[in-house]
């Protein structure tokens, strides 16, 4: 069965990231270095709680999410804070792309795809340009009213998702307003490797909530259940 691959993002403290572990989530993103958002925690509390939910036996995965430019700190700090994945969601170019990944042979490199900043064929373009560098994509959801290219809560153009998944040889992540009660469809329409959800399984406090989590990785199960298993952009997950 094509289980897939589910990240869920914005990890405040220890208790919140073995809830994500217990409800079966494979990667607990920390967004770190933002031009728009508040850091749910500093880069110090991430590493903290990277070697704690280590040292408790926790399994999950962790991610740096950053807008961080430069490829050596951008390296660095997804070193510093202990996770095996680094997904960029600053404008990134092709010569720095090539740097970190000569730089970082060892990272999970995932470029963020912006839906609503520019047409689908100049996304394509740019994944294809990038394909080379990285392991994965991220497609998110542009907001135009805050400039922010994540944690928006929005919902993108799903078609525009599908077709790059179907037309760049590289594993996609869904991202963007998913939550329970989208997801499984979401996954049915797109064919992406992985999803993520960060605000979507939010109470008003801001944490994640437990019902939340495990309703969102049940719906997503479901989802890759039924998709075909012989449909373009059903790429399995990078591992390293």
């Amino acid at each position: 069965m094509n289980r897939g691959f589910v990240q869920v993002a914005g990890v405040h403290d220890v208790e919140e990231m073995l809830l994500l572990a217990r409800c079966g989530v494979d990667a607990a993103g920390f967004p770190l270095r933002l031009t728009v958002h508040a850091e749910d925690c500093d880069e110090h509390a991430a590493a903290a709680i990277i070697q704690e939910q280590r040292g408790q036996g926790a399994s999950i995965a962790a991610t740096c999410i950053t807008y961080e430019t430069d490829p050596h700190e951008a390296a660095a700090l997804t070193r510093r804070i202990g996770a095996s994945m680094l997904q960029l969601h600053a404008d990134v170019t092709v010569d720095s792309l090539a740097r970190l990944r000569s730089i970082a042979p060892d990272i999970v490199i995932i470029k963020s795809l912006i839906v609503g900043r520019c047409s689908v064929d100049e996304l394509i373009a740019e994944a294809l340009g990038a394909a080379p560098y990285v392991d994965a994509f991220i497609t998110d959801t542009y907001d135009p009213q805050s400039g922010a290219t994540g944690a928006t809560g929005l919902v993108h153009d799903w078609d525009a998702s599908r077709r790059i998944a179907r037309t760049v040889a590289r594993p996609l992540m869904l991202a963007g307003g998913l939550g329970p009660d989208n997801v499984a469809e979401a996954i049915r329409f797109v064919g992406p490797a992985a999803v993520d959800a960060h605000t979507g399984l939010e109470g008003p406090d801001g944490r994640k909530g437990e019902t939340l989590v495990s309703a969102f990785i049940q719906q997503a199960r479901q989802g890759y259940a039924a998709l075909d298993h012989a449909a373009a952009g059903t790429v399995p997950w990078p591992a390293r």
